[in-house]
C-alpha cells in the first residue's frame, strides 16, 4: 500500500475519505506529546483582555484509545501566568520555583503527562462534550509513568548527540570496521 502524499485541494477535486470519528477519552490521567504550537491572539473578554496566545495541538496516548487529539489554549497574561508556569513544568522546561524565559521553540515534541476531564458547552442550542486539559503534571510524573525507552527519559530541551560518522565509510573505517589497525588513530 503506498502512502499518499498530502496536497492542497482544487475547489474540483474529488474526495472519497471519511472523517477519522471524534474520541471522547474517559477523564483521567494520559501522558502527552505537543504535536503543534501556533502563535495567535486572544481578542479579549469580559474576564481577560486582549493579549497573545498559544494554541497547541496535544497528542494524547491512551492505551484504550490509541492517540488523540486534543486542543489547549494558553494566554499570555500575568493573569494567567500560574497556567504557563503548570504547562512549562509539565513538560519539563521550568523547575518549581524558579524563573523561566518561556523557550516557545522547544515545545513541539515535548512530553508530558496530563490530567484530562470532560467539558461539557452548549453549541448552536445543543449540549456538546469534549476533553480538556485540567492540569500538567511535573515533568517526573511523566518519567514514572513513560514506557521503559531510555531516549524517553531525557529532558526535552537537550539536543541529541550529532552522529559524527562520514556518510559512506573510508578506508580506515572499513580496517577500523574489520578489526584492522590504523596507524595514529587512539
Amino acid at each position: 500500500m503506498s502512502q499518499e502524499v498530502e496536497r492542497e485541494l482544487g475547489w474540483d477535486d474529488e474526495i472519497e475519505k471519511e472523517g477519522s470519528g471524534f474520541i471522547l477519552l474517559p477523564p483521567g490521567d494520559y501522558n502527552f506529546t505537543v504535536a503543534k504550537f501556533e502563535r495567535g491572539r486572544f481578542q479579549g473578554s469580559d474576564k481577560m483582555p486582549p493579549c497573545n496566545q498559544a494554541k497547541l495541538e496535544l497528542t494524547i496516548h491512551s492505551p484504550e484509545h490509541g492517540d488523540v487529539t486534543v486542543f489547549h489554549n494558553l494566554m499570555l497574561h500575568t493573569k494567567t501566568e500560574g497556567f504557563l508556569s503548570n504547562f512549562f513544568t509539565g513538560i519539563g522546561q521550568k523547575k518549581p520555583g524558579e524563573k523561566l524565559r518561556m523557550n516557545w521553540n522547544a515545545v513541539v515534541g515535548a512530553k508530558g503527562r496530563c490530567k484530562i476531564v470532560e467539558n461539557k458547552y452548549m453549541s448552536k442550542g445543543e449540549e456538546r462534550v469534549n476533553n480538556q486539559v485540567d492540569t500538567f503534571y511535573p515533568y517526573e510524573e511523566y518519567l514514572k509513568h513513560s514506557a521503559g525507552n531510555q531516549a524517553q527519559f531525557q529532558q526535552p530541551q537537550q539536543q541529541p548527540m550529532q552522529n559524527n560518522q562520514a556518510p559512506f565509510p573510508t578506508n580506515n573505517q572499513n580496517q577500523q570496521q574489520a578489526g584492522g589497525y590504523t596507524p595514529g588513530q587512539f
